[in-house]
This record gives structure tokens, sequence and C-alpha cells, in this order.
């Protein structure tokens, strides 16, 4: 969507520096830059980069003031203010919403205005879709299923029933929402695994993003709950019971045992395992590959934890020197 650069600074709340009449509609990198676009600086590094590229305009911090050769929003964030903008320049066509004839939606669904779905679908009993909301090819949204306006629900997820989905909840494709979680009983006697009641709920609440193929487990009796603005990337798995705060970030391939606590603001690297009762506490740090034992707490706002069992780095890096100097002596 083509807007001025005078509008877009606006919307920014950026310092504009220079000619905002000219109309922009993409944002790009500095190498692929058209003069349609717009690109960002965050290092001042790279601002020579940015005033020889064909880009329209440069988002960049206060440093840039002075620059010549380019209108300049200058803000407080760029890399911040660079996403909102590529929000504000997307196109998006107006969602009329209707029912493709090969999916399947049940007599007693609830489709509100404006929802679309798509091939090979299917919702079940009882379902309800807020407005705006997309349900892609393949999906399977199960009895009972409440999901919330604006969502976006990409092809071949599938939604248990029970499953609550709040508002503007994005779900990549593959994922599964709402599975039994992995508990078993053994009877001492025959040594066999019985299986122990997964009845519970998941809920998720708005703005959260779930990656390609994550899979969440709702709660054994009670609730496994995802909060508001969390963000979970691909080929992540949630057990049962897990509480998960606000604003938490998750990466790729790691696994959260049941009935453990991610506080609000925690960030998790990728392949990260979490055993089950473990507590993170708020605005804790995981490093890649770390490993937390059962029941372990890890305190510490902006703290950065490594290795297995998770320490804090610094005390890991300097076991690691250690190891180090006595591999040496030997």
């Amino acid at each position: 969507m083509s807007r001025t650069i005078r509008e877009l600074a606006e919307f920014l709340g950026a310092r504009l520096v220079g000619d905002g009449a000219p109309a922009v509609n993409e944002v790009s990198s500095l190498a692929s830059a058209r003069s349609s676009a717009v690109v960002f600086v965050e290092d001042p590094r790279h601002m020579p980069a940015a005033l020889e590229s064909k880009a329209a305009a440069v988002i960049a911090g206060d440093f840039a003031t002075g620059a010549s050769g380019k209108t300049l929003l200058i803000c407080r964030h760029p890399r911040l203010a660079f996403a909102r903008a590529a929000a504000f320049l997307e196109h998006k066509e107006a969602n009329a919403g209707g029912v493709h004839p090969t999916a399947v939606v049940a007599a007693t669904a609830r489709l509100k205005a404006g929802v679309t779905v798509e091939e090979r679908a299917v919702v079940r009993d009882g379902a309800e879709i807020g407005a705006g909301s997309t349900i892609g090819a393949g999906c399977v949204v199960g009895r009972d299923v409440r999901i919330g306006g604006d969502c976006r629900v990409y092809p071949n997820v599938t939604i248990y029933p029970g499953t609550t989905l709040g508002e503007r909840v994005t779900v990549h494709a593959g994922a599964v929402l709402g599975s039994d979680g992995f508990g078993y009983v053994r009877n001492p006697e025959s040594g066999r695994y019985e299986k122990f009641p997964q009845i519970g709920r998941l809920e998720i609440e708005d703005d959260v993003e779930i990656g390609a193929n994550a899979t969440v487990d709702r709660g054994a009796l009670d609730v496994t709950r995802i909060r508001r603005g969390t963000k979970i990337d691909n080929l992540v798995h949630v057990g049962h019971n897990v509480d998960i705060g606000e604003d938490v970030v998750i990466a790729a391939q790691t696994g959260l045992s049941g009935s453990a606590i991610v506080e609000d603001g925690a960030i998790i690297g990728g392949q990260v395992g979490i055993a089950d009762h473990v507590r993170i506490e708020a605005g804790a740090i995981l490093g890649a590959q770390s490993g937390i034992p059962s029941k372990k707490v890890i305190r510490g706002k902006g703290v950065v934890f490594w290795g297995t069992p998770a320490r804090p780095i610094k005390e890991y890096l300097r076991e690691l020197a250690l190891l180090a100097r006595m591999a040496r002596k030997t």
C-alpha cells in the first residue's frame, strides 16, 4: 500500500528530515532496496551504505542527524519502527469471508462476519470463529473450539475439542493444539503403563503466535495456558499443565515438560530442555541447548543461563576455562 513518507513518519512518531512527499510502498534490505522502499539502520557503521542505496527513506537513530542524501525518519528504536512500517505498508485485501465448497462446517458451528474457511477444512459442532478470522486449507477445528477475531490459522492445523484462542492469534501450518498430554501410570504388579486422564483444556490468549509443526497439549485435569503476546517458534513442544506468561519468546525445538511455569518476559533459546515442575522466573534468559532438571527454579531478570544443568553464563564459562587448563596439563 502506497503512503507518503510524511504519512509514514506521522504513523511512527518519527522526526522527518527531508522531503516527505514521495510515496513508498515496501520495506527492504539495503542491498535489494528500490526507489519505493524504506530501509533501516541501527548501527552507525551501516549509514553510508544506506545513503548509497536506492531507498526513498532511511529509518535511523539520532546518530543519523545531519546525514544528507536521503530522507530520514529519526526515531529511538529503528528496528522496532521498521517492523511497524512493514505492517503499515502491507497491502491487505478486504476479507469478504466465505466458506469454500469443499469445506465441511457443522450446522451448529458459529461463524461471525468476514470469516474465511478454505478448501477441505472441517469445523465441527459447537465451534465458534470470530470476525475476520481465516481457517486454512485442510484444518480441523474441533468440537466447541473458540477462536477469537482476526486470527490466522494456516493450512493443516489441528485444534482439538474445547481449545480456546483469543484475538489476533496466528497459528502456522501443521501445528497441533490441545492434544493429549504424555501422562501414564505404571501398574506395579504388571509393569504396564495405563493412561492418566487427559481431560483438561488449552487456553491461548490474545496476540500469541505459534510456529509451524509446534504441539501444545491440553491440561491433564485443569488447563495449559499461553498468555498474551507470547511467540513460539517452529517445532516447539509444550506439555500438559504448562503455564507460559506474557511476552515470552521460545525458539525452535525447545521442549517444556508437564507443569513447567515460564513467567513474563522470559527468553528461551533453541533446543532447550525443560523438565517437569520447573519454574523460569520473569525475564530470565536460557541459552540454546540448556537443560533444566525437574523442580529447578531459574531466577535472575536479564541473566543468561547456559549448559546442563543450566547455570549463569559467567559460572559456566569459568568452568569451561578450568577444564581447558586442566586438559592442557595432562
